[in-house]
């Protein structure tokens, strides 16, 4: 990298194309509402209709700008081909793991193609020899058909499977012969939607299961279509109009459902989660058919899980805000009068909200031991216990890593998947009796290493005293001179643990030109339990953004970087808090990329997703939730003539979590009022939504856009560098 010299010639080759290009005016329609006595104006309420042919040119006149913006930077084409490079030779990655019958199945990442494929193998050990069950690239060349979700039945011979387009999270379900890999007649509509996810269960015999179901239009109004998630029977070989009511009705409107049966099958338990906000009841059906519900939204208990000798483990929170594990008789399941197996203790145990589209469950019972997942502030922990309790031994983990996954396989083993930041993903099989793990073939061996990288995890002070993780990863040996470009990322919400996650091939290009990566564990998350969740939701949100805020303060102050060296990424509540402190402290760093954010928050309750999202965010409808809404919703506190960093904010089309409307509406503003003269731009990805099932051509782009960006207004004149050899 060359010295501070470059700095300059980069920003002003970029402020001559901003002068000959300007952003594409953005016309202004003044609306007010009142909430609360408060008047609140805005100016571009007319681009949240995406219908409307004047916002359909809009984005296009937007896309065009950006584009154009982003080709001239001289560095753009060659990390696109470096990375493309890259990905294309990215080793095979086998995750979302399960054994059933005499199976293992996996959903198989094998670059260049677009999207995972569904798979299924005898011996872990000989992955070569998987027999394809599902392959979406078949069904849609273009890569915009995903793999939503997949269900094994108990023995191994079906498969049920999600299948989704466009990014959109809009899962129907299909049914595989396991045998055959053929796909049987059934067809079931609107299992999964974006809003409240779906789940499935199979019976005990695999000849039916209950599954999620949305309403059909016809039977809701529209506007509740997205809504009232109930639980339905379907027998194989019989048309969905056969299939059978089974529980929901009394569900709250933005109840998420989520199934399980006992392995015997005369239990069923049914989890519903309240919104996003982490609040869970259960219902348990007995061998008398009848449901008994046996915990309320406000007990406290998060996930359940049963074993084969007729017990139900409860991770609960109930007078520990860091997790315990009660155990209750299926046939009486009173939580009130539970066996404590594990206590409170300092570890964590991790995650209670949803991964991905379905239910996180840290806990993994077996009639000889209890495995259970633990977050230390960051990374990850396996212990284990004996099923009635006693101390917990903990299985052997890389350092500063995180536990990706976890499962059974034959004999009731343990087998997890383990990663940090500069090691790669390996599934791993624990053995009980010796205290020692072993790495199966399925290893992931990617085209890049980080043997020259290190990390090293610091404390950042916040503005309230509340001391906050981060976890810098950087090339040994860098000097703390202050002018390191840095880029820090964040999220702060829903409880979610943010752990160790393998930098891959975008990491490796910015640690190559000299970057640094910092990963901060912000309030609102899970890393320390349920007060760190309560300490950044509702109305304690802005202690998120002042946690994040402290912590480029501290990079800073520890002379890692400057201001004009500093770039921030996050998406989806990560997309706020990117919008939050762009608007809170402009000063704080030099760019911003953003991804599928909220934007507005006195508006987000009136999409469907949003309506999930009150009891994590609040409502306008509640006077104190407002007063704390209004303060720090990013749309609204943009003002004119502030000197704001250079933003790429990026969304999707297909995006039913987060409206795009929000992206459109912040890059309206800011390109309106920011007089720094740096970039607004905004990338609208046609063929993706927020995130999950986008092709992987798509997440080069977005990877090329990004990365282009950063180096170009951190003033780093690119310099392509071959990779390490990957590890055999």
């Amino acid at each position: 990298m060359k010295p501070f010299a470059s700095l300059a010639l980069s920003l002003a080759a970029f402020a001559v194309l901003r002068a000959a290009t300007p952003a594409p005016e953005t016309e202004k329609r003044p609306v007010s509402d009142t909430y609360h006595g408060t008047i609140v104006t805005e100016d571009y309420r007319w681009l949240e209709d995406a219908k409307e042919p004047a916002v359909t040119e809009w984005t296009r006149r937007q896309n065009g700008y950006s584009r154009a913006l982003l080709d001239a930077i001289p560095a753009r084409g060659a990390i696109l081909r470096r990375l493309t490079e890259l990905n294309a030779t990215e080793s095979t990655v086998h995750y979302q793991l399960e054994h059933a019958g005499q199976r293992w199945f996996a959903m198989k990442r094998q670059p260049p193609r677009e999207q995972p494929m569904l798979v299924a193998f005898s011996d872990i050990d000989d992955p070569g020899a998987a027999t394809v069950l599902l392959d979406p690239n078949l069904l849609d060349a273009t890569g915009k058909t995903s793999v939503l979700s997949y269900y094994p039945s108990p023995d191994g011979t079906r498969v049920a499977v999600s299948i989704s387009s466009g990014g959109s999270e809009q899962g129907d379900l299909a049914i595989l012969d396991a045998n055959t890999a053929q796909t049987l007649p059934d067809r079931i509509a609107r299992v999964a939607f974006p809003t409240g996810g779906g789940s499935l269960a199979w019976d005990a015999d695999g000849l039916g299961f209950h599954y999620t179901r949305y309403p059909h239009p016809g039977e809701r109004p529209d506007a509740d279509l997205a809504f009232f998630e109930q639980l339905y029977h379907h027998r194989v070989g019989t048309p969905e109009s056969a299939d059978t009511y089974t529980i929901g009705r009394e569900f709250p409107r933005i109840g998420e459902v989520f199934p399980s049966t006992s392995p015997d099958g005369r239990y069923l338990l049914v989890t519903v989660q309240n919104g996003d906000g982490g609040d869970f009841a259960h219902w348990l059906r007995g061998p008398d058919g009848t449901f008994r519900q046996i915990s309320q939204f406000a007990d406290g208990i998060k996930t359940g899980v049963f074993d084969s000798t007729g017990h139900l483990y409860l991770f609960t929170k109930h007078g520990g805000p860091r997790g315990k594990i009660i155990r209750v008789d299926c046939a009486a399941p009173d939580p009130t009068r539970a066996l404590l197996v594990v206590p409170e203790s300092e570890a964590v145990i991790a995650g209670y909200g949803t991964q991905g589209l379905d239910l996180q469950v840290p806990i993994l019972p077996t009639p000889t031991a209890l495995f259970v997942q633990d977050v230390l502030g960051g990374p990850s922990q396996i212990r284990i216990f004996d099923p009635a309790g006693g101390h917990g031994r903990k299985v052997p983990l890389l350092p500063v890593s995180t536990v990706q996954e976890m499962t059974l396989g034959p004999g009731e083993r343990l087998f997890y998947r383990n990663a940090s930041f500069i090691e790669p993903s390996a599934w791993y099989e624990f053995d009980a009796a010796r205290g020692k793990s072993r790495r199966t073939a399925l290893v992931e061996k990617p085209p890049v290493e980080f043997g020259d990288a290190e990390v090293v995890r610091e404390t950042a002070v916040s503005k309230d005293g509340t001391r906050i993780p981060v976890c810098i990863i950087k090339r040994k040996g860098t000097r703390l001179d202050g002018g390191n470009p840095t880029l820090l990322t964040g999220y702060g919400g829903y409880g979610i643990n943010i752990e160790p996650k393998f930098l891959g091939t975008k990491g490796r290009l910015w640690l190559d030109q000299g970057g640094i990566w910092v990963v901060a564990n912000l309030r609102g998350g899970g890393e320390f339990g349920e007060q760190w969740h309560l300490g950044g939701n509702l109305t304690r949100k802005q202690n998120v953004f002042d946690d994040f805020a402290a912590c480029a303060r501290h990079l800073v102050a520890r002379h890692y970087t400057r201001p004009d060296r500093l770039a921030i990424e996050g998406g989806s509540n990560g997309g706020l808090l990117m919008g939050a402190t762009l608007t809170q402290h402009p000063e704080l760093c030099r760019a911003v990329v953003t991804h599928v954010g909220i934007y507005d928050m006195l508006r987000s309750e009136l999409e469907p997703n949003g309506a999930f999202n009150v009891p994590e965010f609040g409502s306008v409808k509640d006077p104190a939730q407002f007063k704390a809404l209004n303060a720090y919703s990013p749309y609204h506190h943009v003002v004119a003539g502030t000197k704001y960093p250079a933003v790429l904010i990026m969304t999707g089309e297909n995006d039913g979590r987060v409206n795009p409307s929000n992206s459109r509406k912040m890059t309206a503003r800011l390109q309106a009022t920011t007089a720094s003269g740096r970039p607004v731009l905004l990338r609208t990805s046609a063929g993706s939504g927020h995130g999950q099932g986008t092709a992987q051509s798509e997440k080069t782009a977005q990877d090329a856009d990004a990365l282009a960006f950063l180096f170009d207004q951190l003033g780093v004149e690119y310099q392509s560098r071959e990779p390490a050899a990957p590890r055999r």
